[in-house]
């Protein structure tokens, strides 16, 4: 008889800035390549995905600059901290998301890393940058959101 699949998402971190400073139109979720001494890092919660970005190269999707640290018992066979990752992308997806990267100047953006289970995923965006007005925009919004929150406490 087979084991019933763990399904519990675990987050190790976070990409907060990303939805201010990106419009995102679309979301996706990878698997991720790593080593050894990664898996125990991110288990740590030794991550950090701010500056990190995902581009399309002719191996498949590959995520830059996200910040895994050094798990201190492999320090001897250890990683690089922000080596670029492969990412495990079905490849009909990958080809609709190239293309708009390429041709319509969106960009891939990391959401979110977490553990599925005991894969670790990462959780993608497809956005455009924001310009100062839209910002401006958003931090209205959250403000009346907030004013509206407060007054309804208040009842």
């Amino acid at each position: 008889m087979s084991k019933p699949k763990d399904t519990t998402e675990r987050m190790v971190c976070e990409h907060r800035r990303a939805k201010f400073d990106y419009i995102i139109d679309e979301t996706l979720e990878a698997g991720l390549v790593l080593t050894g001494s990664e898996v125990k890092a991110l288990r740590n919660g030794e991550a950090s995905l701010n500056d990190a970005y995902a581009m399309p190269e002719k191996t498949g999707l590959v995520l830059f600059n996200a910040h895994i640290g050094q798990y201190k018992p492999a320090s001897g066979l250890g990683h690089m901290p922000t080596r670029p990752r492969p990412l495990l992308v079905n490849a009909s997806q990958l080809d609709k998301w190239s293309t708009k990267v390429r041709e319509r100047g969106y960009s891939i953006v990391p959401l979110s890393l977490y553990f599925k289970g005991s894969w670790a995923k990462v959780k993608l965006g497809l956005g455009k940058g924001k310009k100062d007005i839209d910002r401006r925009d958003t931090i209205k919004e959250r403000e009346s959101q907030r004013e509206m929150d407060r007054a309804m406490r208040r009842r």
